[in-house]
């Protein structure tokens, strides 16, 4: 948090966000003396949004934030996906989430109020298409998590992303924003470059992140977005992720100096 000139002392709400693990109490109660965090703090660890978590986890923390002006909220995204490489098995998909996946944490400071920082933070929506569970997720046995990750999934964000980006844009009333992705997979940008009618390559920030450090799950989008904040971000963003349910986050940014 020194970025932003806010110490541990000064948070308000510590949003968690994780799904690589499970731990009650939960991260944040367990580092909460190390951290400096006031004991009065409000916790809200969240589970279960998968890749999705980052642009999730930041929608819910503006929203806690405009429920309470001026007080601080940190959002917290830290996925640990080497915990889940299952050595008693070899399946296709273990292989490939083992080759796929990285560890990963990323934080965003949140606080309604006049404008003082590089992002303002709009409009949020959330699409889930029914009857698709099987397409991601964990399942959990007696040793632990194992992947669960569909060889459709490409196929099905090339016919369905589309339609419920195409309404947050127009209810939003977003001109030509700049579109910030979780990058799920290489095939998966590609799916997403043919679902938005994107020239194949545009979105050239995902692939650096992915080819640095792996699919992190949550926080990934936010690696993408400092990057993308790095070069200058000017004007209104969208930022997008997919994650179990099958579900679609999406999140309205501007610049504040845009």
């Amino acid at each position: 948090m020194n970025q932003t000139g806010i110490s541990a002392g000064d948070v308000d709400v510590v949003v968690t966000v994780s799904s690589t693990g499970i731990a009650t109490p939960s991260i944040e109660a367990r580092v909460a003396p190390e951290m400096g965090f006031r004991p009065t703090a409000m916790r809200v660890p969240v589970f279960g949004r998968g890749c999705a978590g980052g642009v999730s986890g930041l929608t819910l923390g503006a929203r806690l934030a405009r429920a309470e002006p001026g007080e601080v909220v940190l959002v917290v995204v830290v996925e640990l996906c080497t915990l889940a490489s299952r050595i008693d098995r070899g399946s296709k998909a273990d292989v490939i989430s083992s080759a796929l996946f990285g560890d990963g944490a990323a934080a965003a400071v949140l606080r309604a109020g006049p404008p003082t920082g590089e992002l303002r933070v709009g409009a949020a929506a959330e699409h889930t298409w029914p009857r698709t569970l099987d397409i991601m997720g964990w399942m959990i046995d007696p040793v632990g998590f194992r992947v669960m990750l569909s060889r459709s999934l490409p196929r099905f964000v090339e016919q369905k992303l589309a339609a419920p980006v195409r309404r947050f844009v127009k209810a939003a009333q977003l001109h030509a924003p700049h579109l910030i992705c979780h990058p799920g997979g290489a095939k998966v940008l590609d799916a997403i470059e043919v679902a938005l009618d994107l020239q194949k390559g545009t979105l050239r920030d995902e692939r650096d992140v992915l080819r640095n450090y792996g699919n992190m799950s949550a926080p990934t989008v936010l690696f993408v977005l400092e990057r993308v904040l790095r070069r200058g971000l000017r004007g209104p963003a969208m930022l997008s992720a997919l994650g179990p349910g099958f579900t679609a986050n999406l999140l309205a940014l501007e610049a504040a100096h845009g």
